[in-house]
């Protein structure tokens, strides 16, 4: 026994000298460089391409069958030009010798290449410069099916090592050019059924669109051939993009685990998340078919972000409001379809600083399509998003404010439609309740119909258009009121409290104009109201026509009661609207005391009314206070001028004194007049 464990030893000594001499020999003897041109040849022949091998090749036998080739390059397809198609500085590959071929085991040491210079292209004629090493390829992979399912080998690869490479992609039938340099790719072990860890990093440069930056990525691989599946766990994305707004871009991407299945051409993308300009997104996405056209749903929430640092960041100028803390906060949840035509976000609650929405938003896949809004608020104070007040000047007038601008631009590139209903809103001092507001956006045109809202005791009802296929907007509506209070509405719009009340109207109008106070001018249509059951604070007519009589006798005035108010049953007009001037020949009120009847105009543009009234008293009006026979007959017999004048906010209502004295003075005259006919007659 021990004779035959010395023989053996002796065997592998001799055969492991014999393999050191084999190594020597090898060194001495071979010298790769003297078959460059065979390789060239070879290269040439299987693919018609020139293979220029620039430095040195080396080859190592034992105990790595290693092969080292220095600065190479490959030539570029017919019609491509002269420069190489490919090229790299340096290329190594070694593999263990015993294992394969004791065992058949391919174990690679790492492979590693250094300044791989990659040029893909497609022509005009859409030819790409790998076409024809494309077909080569799948000849070749065809017939070593068979011999590679056979072989029953394993390869296993130290790791992979890619170094300031470039890969160049340019398209002439798209005129697109994009670029990939500075990359570099460095993985772990490459093992048959292992996970393997890859970590890369490149720049990147895309045209015409001037977007570059850089990409961290950082994953590990795990390939299943048996499932057809690819696994990639603990992806994470970091990138630097400039070019997409003013300012540089950071995006980061991470998920847990993606696996695609090749077979089936299924992803399971699962939880993501993405941060993207200060937004950070989450998104649980269910298993969907990439094939053909992904309609991938998932679950999002968004967390809270400022979407007035977005503009800005985005260099959007925003919106200059009365609370400059509007805008600061935006919160999403929704339920995201993907489909062939549309992004569908269901089940949507949306928070914008105190307003919650929900509700569902169509966005459509290409320009032609339409959106699609049905949103329903809880609260929502639209003061703190108009513009703020105008700051006093030096001389402590008021700034003129600028007019709103019609946004025709927008309504000609819009294709909407939508619905909003809100429980209650707050503009100015006016609250309106269950607000409904629906709009239609396509073809130049703007509708917003149905309008409804609750308000001051009463209800609003409206339909407005903005036609924009012209050069200037036309602005046309139609709107009801009903049952309003007029306190109310008197304290909201005018910050007024001299009227009391109730008000329904209606109004067809419309009017042409870049912006409001044009459109203002050129207002045409018809306009009617009714006031009912109330009370003008302020003015005592009663008393006014008390006070005019007595100077008109030249006796003293009465007394004033205090306060001074007018009440009334009915005021109601009607008119027509020429260029904002209002014309209404038929006003009509009826007072306690007295009926009113007469003319005049309303200027809408400046708020102002000019009318001239005529009255009656009636022969036993309510109020008869302290006031004598002779009075009440004076008052009775007499038609009583009245005047209505001023801002629309404030009108002041007075007898009109110089009409009066006109009347009484044609009124002697014609009873001078009666009387000489009187006497003439007598004397014939």
């Amino acid at each position: 026994m021990g004779r035959f464990i010395k023989y053996f030893f002796y065997a592998v000594g001799a055969l492991v000298a014999l393999a050191v001499l084999a190594a020597i020999l090898f060194a001495l003897l071979f010298d790769p460089n003297d078959y460059r041109e065979n390789i060239a040849a070879g290269v040439k022949d299987a693919t018609g391409r020139d293979l220029v091998i620039e430095g040195d090749l080396q080859l190592e036998l034992f105990p790595w069958l290693a092969v080292q080739i220095g600065k190479s390059s490959l030539g570029n397809a017919e019609g491509f030009g002269d420069e190489p198609f490919a090229s790299f500085d340096s290329a190594r590959l070694s593999v263990r010798l015993m294992p394969l071929l004791l065992r058949r085991e391919i174990v690679v040491g790492a492979a590693e290449i250094e300044a791989l210079d990659l040029s893909l292209a497609v022509n005009k004629q859409g030819v790409s410069n790998w076409q024809d090493l494309a077909e080569h390829g799948d000849s070749e992979a065809e017939a070593d099916t068979e011999g590679e399912a056979e072989s029953g080998s394993t390869l296993d690869i130290a790791g992979v090592e890619i170094g300031d490479a470039m890969l160049t992609y340019v398209n002439a039938q798209l005129n697109e050019r994009y670029q990939l340099s500075n990359l570099n790719v460095t993985t772990g072990s490459v093992s048959a059924g292992e996970p393997i860890d890859i970590e890369g990093s490149f720049d990147f440069d895309a045209q015409p669109a001037d977007v570059s930056g850089s990409v961290e990525i950082d994953t590990v691989i795990a390939f299943d051939s048996d499932a057809a599946t690819i696994a990639f766990d603990g992806l994470t994305i970091d990138a630097g993009i400039t070019g997409i707004i003013d300012v540089p871009t950071t995006v980061t991407f991470a998920a847990p685990s993606i696996v695609l299945k090749t077979e089936d051409r299924v992803a399971d993308v699962g939880n993501i998340e993405l941060s993207l300009l200060d937004i950070n997104l989450r998104a649980d996405i269910d298993v969907f078919s990439y094939a053909d056209s992904p309609a991938p749903n998932a679950t999002i929430s968004i967390d809270a972000f400022s979407p007035r640092s977005l503009m800005q960041t985005l260099n959007i100028e925003a919106p200059d409001t009365a609370d400059p803390s509007a805008l600061g906060k935006l919160i999403i949840d929704a339920k995201a379809a993907v489909s062939e035509n549309n992004i569908t976000l269901g089940e949507l609650v949306m928070v914008l600083d105190e307003t919650r929405f929900r509700g569902e938003l169509i966005v459509p896949r290409d320009s032609g399509g339409t959106f699609q809004l049905d949103l329903a608020a809880d609260k929502i104070d639209l003061n703190r998003y108009m513009a703020p007040a105008s700051d006093a000047g030096s001389s402590g007038a008021t700034a003129a404010e600028a007019p709103v601008e019609i946004p025709a631009e927008l309504i000609r590139a819009i294709n909407a439609r939508g619905k909003l209903t809100v429980d209650q809103a707050t503009m100015g001092q006016m609250q309106f309740d269950n607000v409904v507001v629906a709009l239609n956006a396509g073809n130049d045109q703007l509708r917003v119909y149905p309008i409804s809202a609750e308000f001051f005791n009463g209800s609003y009802k409206g339909d407005i258009r903005i036609n924009a296929s012209g050069n200037v907007p036309v602005l046309s509506v139609n709107e009801q009121i009903q049952d309003v209070s007029l306190a109310s509405l008197g304290r909201a719009m005018f910050e007024q409290d001299n009227l009391t009340g109730t008000i329904e109207g209606s109004f067809q109008l419309s009017g042409r104009g870049n912006d409001m106070a044009q459109i203002q001018r050129t207002l045409g249509g018809n306009m009617a109201f009714t006031l009912t059951d109330g009370t003008y604070e302020g003015t005592d007519v009663w008393y006014e026509l008390r006070r005019a009589r007595a100077v008109f006798k030249q006796e003293a005035p009465p007394e004033p009661q205090l306060p001074a108010r007018t009440r009334f049953s009915e005021v109601r007009a009607t008119g027509k609207v020429t260029n904002g001037v209002l014309r209404n020949d038929d006003f009509f009120a009826e007072l306690p005391f007295m009926q009113l009847n007469g003319r005049g105009s309303v200027d809408l543009p400046a708020a102002t009314a000019d009318y001239s009234l005529s009255g009656r008293v009636f022969e036993k009006p309510e109020f008869m206070q302290d006031v004598s026979p002779e009075e009440l007959e004076d008052l009775t017999k007499a038609v009583i001028p009245l005047r209505i004048t001023g801002p629309l906010a404030s009108p002041k209502v007075s007898v009109d004194l110089e009409a009066l004295l006109q009347e009484r003075v044609r009124e002697e005259v014609e009873d001078k007049l009666k009387d000489a006919l009187k006497d003439l007659f007598k004397k014939k």
